[in-house]
């Protein structure tokens, strides 16, 4: 059935109203950022980092965030450790893959982590995305240079081989899920430019996800949302620098009536 605009705005009231916890463990070039994004927007962030403590952690958290932008092995053993805890649970696991192409560590503990935790949501840009699915991509650093030659049909492969919804970043944002696809053509050219907009926007879906029982709805919602903001911000931004002081301060004041009267979604369902 055609997804709602107004079940999206109501995900963002929801959020402010209930003020989720978000547990986060996320990459350290990011992790300010991203607690400040999850307080802006209503959330309760918590960075738990350590094995001896994330199992806790997880189990009075709404939500778990996933990051590998910056792995180790210790960091690996809390992801699986506090992932086993919000699975049991019930508790949604978002998966941000990044830069798994770039080693096979990272694509070692992508694996584990898919087999093992099975995320509720894995968001990554093309050449991620391509990489998880066997279907090949290619990254300069962490980013994306090329992905699959055929993205819907690697969406679609991760999706039904890992049972979770599959976020593509990009110019257009594309979400596929359980033979539905979702594409958000909201967000703006001057969010590339700053480090950590990927790793917010997974937070953010934890944050959608943990009030909202249908992973597809609250990642199209989280996705969206950060995408008006980063237009918004744009019209106000001199530079990277500017641009990224005023997203902090829209998506604090970002409304949902704005967020209904801006987004911009194309949906459709997909065949087989």
């Amino acid at each position: 059935m055609p997804l709602e605009i107004d079940r999206l705005t109501k995900i963002l009231s929801t959020v402010r109203e209930r003020q989720p916890i978000v547990h986060a463990i996320t990459n350290w070039v990011t992790a300010n950022d991203v607690a400040n994004a999850l307080h802006a927007v209503g959330a309760r962030p918590i960075m738990a980092f350590t094995p001896e403590e994330v199992k806790q952690i997880a189990s009075g958290a709404d939500a778990l965030v996933l990051n590998l932008g910056t792995p180790s092995p210790l960091g690996i053993k809390s992801m699986l450790r506090a992932g086993d805890q919000a699975m049991t649970l019930g508790r949604p696991v978002i998966f941000d893959p990044v830069g798994v192409g770039a080693s096979s560590f990272r694509m070692d503990a992508s694996k584990r982590i898919l087999s093992e935790l099975r995320p509720t949501v894995i968001k990554g840009n093309r050449a991620e995305i391509g990489f998880l699915a066997g279907k090949g991509g290619k990254l300069a650093g962490i980013d994306a240079l090329t992905g699959p030659e055929d993205l819907l049909t690697a969406a679609e492969h991760l999706s039904k081989t890992s049972g979770a919804v599959v976020a593509v970043s990009g110019p257009q944002d594309l979400i596929v899920f359980s033979g539905q696809k979702m594409t958000v053509e909201n967000g703006h050219p001057m969010m590339g430019r700053v480090t950590g907009l990927g790793c917010i926007l997974t937070a953010l879906i934890g944050a959608f996800a943990a009030v909202d029982d249908d992973p597809m709805v609250a990642t199209v919602g989280a996705v969206a949302f950060l995408g008006l903001a980063g237009e918004q911000a744009a019209l106000q931004a001199k530079g990277p620098g500017t641009f990224k002081t005023t997203l902090f301060d829209i998506l604090f004041t970002l409304t949902p009536e704005e967020m209904q009267k801006g987004i911009k979604l194309r949906e459709e369902k997909l065949g087989g």
